[in-house]
């Protein structure tokens, strides 16, 4: 048992093997870590999932007693519209749709697996009024190791509403589901702690199974052991005739992952004809293709009665169009709520890759898929639904299985679904998770570090003395302090040592008050993203007594921008301490050493370069410290008139964290280079005997003037070791 940040009681989560437990209430940040770098498998507290259900009912019942904002009425400065009678269903597609106008370039698949992770705990906290099929699409997601294209910019610090809007159009099947490419090391651990691949075995809470099979680029496509043309996989998925499996992961040429049935091998094929290129960035446009295989055996999921035709070819019907997808799978769930639904509920367009409607149509079967790229640097190459989800009230959410394709099967959007979806900050939680772990594991190794240029200098430990730190008690301090004495094996009371100098510069003796307050923020950091993990910040907001939705605002992330910021600052501050350590380790003045620890003739430059190469990314950090929380927006014809920037506020952090790397790399390489150089005499101080063991171990010895660009990337490369010490 322990407190959470906000003073109630918190269980850990139970774990089974390589398992974290989603329950809405206890989700840490390294265990949302382990979840985004597959070293555990997600699974759902069902009492969770049943809290969940019961704000979909209880939203369900306010809705039908009165106006929901979002729900029953536009949104922003339509707040004041209602939605027609028997308009919810489509007026929350819309929505989507029309929020899914994220910019830039496309996201790792780390910050949106953490994404994903993070909306799903949230929505387990049983606040958001949306059904739980969608949450069990998410784990889904986390679980077969896809995720949505997302791109950069479209979040202010009140609501990722773009990057969670193209989240519900590829949960609904209108946007692709892309490869997460995780390394062997890094795919989720089964039961008996062995890399998985990409799927688990079905189990009672809702887990997946389908085929993952990954090609190298230079693989033919029968190089994939499997059953015979015609037979089926063990997941249920139909081979093509080429070999390869139909519910298969594998590399297009280049190194991108797509996630389909067969390569791709450059070929982009559009969602029929006349289909535009939609505004959040996937490509439907017609394009020349290699003729199809004949006998791929694929029917169509043509228009249901009454629809018009989508124009252009059938799949599988022409010359000049290859279909890649395995035959639809019958009886899917998605596919059952389709067919039931169709009897009773208006058809709603199939939008081919996202864009605009296309002919109407009822989609009773499991989707087909479609090559289509995505726009950017990569120009990835990705597999999408030929399908629309359709919008009907289901009568129970259940909970998504894996359609044939391999990917989460697209769910049917109820109404309400799209706002319940898009009140989050999850993206930039997300992303601030993934910052704040670096952030960690940088703030540990100076410590290691910092106890080597101590030594370097045979500086004086006066001021790492615990008394000193007890008369003025920071938790940062005392703790930084702490640290380099238990590295450096000195007491709690050091002696007084007889050195050439009475104190040290300042990047030696005050290391701890300035290296405190970096620590202190990434614990304070730490603390206001697990709360935000774990609590419902939708608007409305359903109450849990089942009576009350809460209209309110939540999702206003202030104390995650605030918290950022702050991190972002003191990192500054030790960062420059760090550089001025680098500094003076060149100084022979203060070393006896050689200048710039040169170990040729007396003009050798040693590691003077350095300097400037800490300096410049010293600088790119300092850029990164303008607090994003300053920023202001007047948006939605005014209703909307401040903003957090707490998403800003986390690239920010990603990339002061990436920039202090560099810096405290360079440190290491000289401070290393120094303690191999000085000689040891009665004042000297003790060096940290592990890390100088790591760090000798992997860094070059010679002093001589070489390029050292490969010595600070294998400083680098050690810091997270160093970290562990």
């Amino acid at each position: 048992m322990e407190t959470t940040a906000n003073g109630q009681a918190r269980v850990s989560p139970h774990r089974g093997g390589a398992r974290t437990v989603l329950d809405g209430t206890a989700l840490t940040v390294g265990e949302l870590i382990a979840l985004v770098d597959g070293a555990a498998v997600p699974t759902v507290a069902p009492e969770a999932r049943e809290r969940a259900a019961l704000a979909w009912r209880t939203a369900q019942a306010l809705a039908a007693a009165g106006r929901l904002y979002g729900r029953g009425t536009g949104v922003g400065a339509q707040r004041s519209v209602p939605v027609d009678e028997g308009d919810e269903a489509a007026h929350g597609l819309r929505l989507l749709r029309s929020h899914a106008g994220g910019a830039g370039a496309l996201l790792p698949a780390r910050q949106v697996r953490a994404m994903l992770a993070v909306r799903a705990n949230q929505l387990l906290a049983g606040g958001s009024g949306i059904q739980p099929a969608l949450i069990d699409a998410l784990v889904d997601a986390l679980r077969l190791g896809v995720h949505p294209a997302i791109n950069e910019y479209g979040g202010v610090g009140t609501g990722d509403l773009t990057a969670l809007a193209q989240t519900g159009l590829t949960l609904i099947g209108e946007r692709p589901w892309l490869c997460d490419e995780l390394a062997e090391s890094e795919k989720p651990l089964g039961s008996d702690g062995e890399p998985t691949g990409r799927t688990e075995g079905a189990d009672p809470g809702g887990e997946s199974t389908a085929a993952a099979t990954k090609l190298a680029p230079d693989d033919p496509p029968d190089a994939v052991a499997g059953p015979a043309p015609g037979e089926m996989s063990a997941a249920g998925a139909q081979r093509a005739p080429g070999g390869v499996s139909a519910a298969g992961a594998e590399r297009a040429p280049g190194g991108v992952s797509v996630v389909g049935p067969q390569r791709a091998s450059g070929v982009v094929a559009g969602a029929g004809a006349g289909a535009e290129r939609e505004s959040g960035g996937v490509s439907a446009r017609p394009a020349k293709v290699r003729p199809s295989r004949a006998g791929l055996g694929i029917p169509s999921s043509g228009p249901g009665p009454g629809a018009e035709p989508e124009s252009g070819p059938e799949p599988g019907a022409g010359p000049n169009t290859e279909w890649a997808g395995p035959s639809p799978r019958a009886g899917s769930v998605p596919a059952a709520a389709a067919a039931a639904a169709a009897a009773s509920a208006p058809a709603v367009g199939v939008a081919g890759a996202g864009g605009e409607l296309a002919a109407a149509a009822r989609c009773a079967v499991a989707p087909a898929v479609q090559l289509v790229t995505l726009p950017g640097p990569a120009a990835e190459t990705v597999y999408v639904p030929v399908s629309a989800s359709v919008t009907t009230v289901a009568p129970v959410p259940a909970a998504t299985t894996t359609s044939s394709t391999g990917l989460p099967a697209p769910v049917v959007l109820q109404p309400g679904d799209a706002l319940a979806l898009l009140s989050s900050n999850a993206l930039a939680l997300g992303q601030a998770a993934l910052a704040q772990r670096e952030l960690d594991v940088l703030l540990r190794a100076t410590h290691a570090v910092a106890a080597l240029s101590l030594a370097a200098v045979s500086g004086s430990p006066e001021a790492y003395a615990a008394p000193v730190h007890a008369l003025r008690p920071y938790p940062g301090a005392a703790r930084a302090a702490g640290e380099v004495r238990r590295l450096l094996g000195l007491p709690d009371r050091p002696p007084r040592r007889q050195g050439r100098r009475i104190q040290d510069p300042f990047g030696f003796r005050a290391f701890p008050q300035a290296h405190g307050c970096a620590l202190d923020a990434s614990e304070r950091l730490r603390e206001v993203i697990e709360v935000e993990l774990n609590c419902p910040s939708e608007n409305p907001l359903m109450d849990p007594d089942g009576t009350t939705a809460y209209h309110h605002g939540g999702f206003f992330a202030a104390p995650l921008g605030l918290a950022l910021d702050a991190a972002n600052l003191a990192l500054l501050q030790t960062a420059q301490l760090s550089a001025a350590r680098l500094t003076a380790l060149g100084d022979s003045g203060l070393t006896g050493l050689p200048p710039f620890l040169g170990g040729g003739p007396a003009t050798s430059s040693g590691t003077m370069i350095l300097e400037y190469t800490a300096n410049s990314a010293l600088a790119e950090l300092r850029s990164s410290t303008t607090p994003a929380s300053a920023g202001h927006a007047v948006l939605s014809r005014g209703l909307e008139e401040a903003a957090s920037f707490a998403g800003q506020a986390a690239r920010q952090t990603s990339r002061a964290t990436d920039a202090y790397t560099t810096v405290l790399a360079c440190e290491l390489v000289v401070s290393v280079r120094a303690l191999r150089m000085r000689p040891v005499q009665a004042e000297s101080l003790p060096a940290p005997v592990a890390v100088l063991a790591a760090a000798t171990a992997v860094l070059p010895a010679g002093t001589e003037d070489r390029p050292l660009t490969g010595d600070v990337a294998a400083a680098a490369e050690l810091l997270p070791q160093l970290a562990e010490l």
